[in-house]
């Protein structure tokens, strides 16, 4: 059952892709954006920890 789950909500957010690319690039830059973020930050943290 999850496995046919996994393959519906592949197939929608394909769909979005390819029918709305604009946001979906915005979308896909906010959440690069996001992931940077937290590596940057435990990175600092990591050598606040090590001073």
């Amino acid at each position: 059952m999850k496995k046919v789950i996994g393959w519906i909500v592949l197939i929608l957010v394909i769909f979005y892709i390819g029918t709305n690319p604009g946001p979906a690039a915005d979308i896909t830059q906010g959440i690069g954006h996001g992931l940077a973020e937290a590596f940057r930050n435990i990175g600092v943290f990591l050598r606040n920890l090590a001073n």
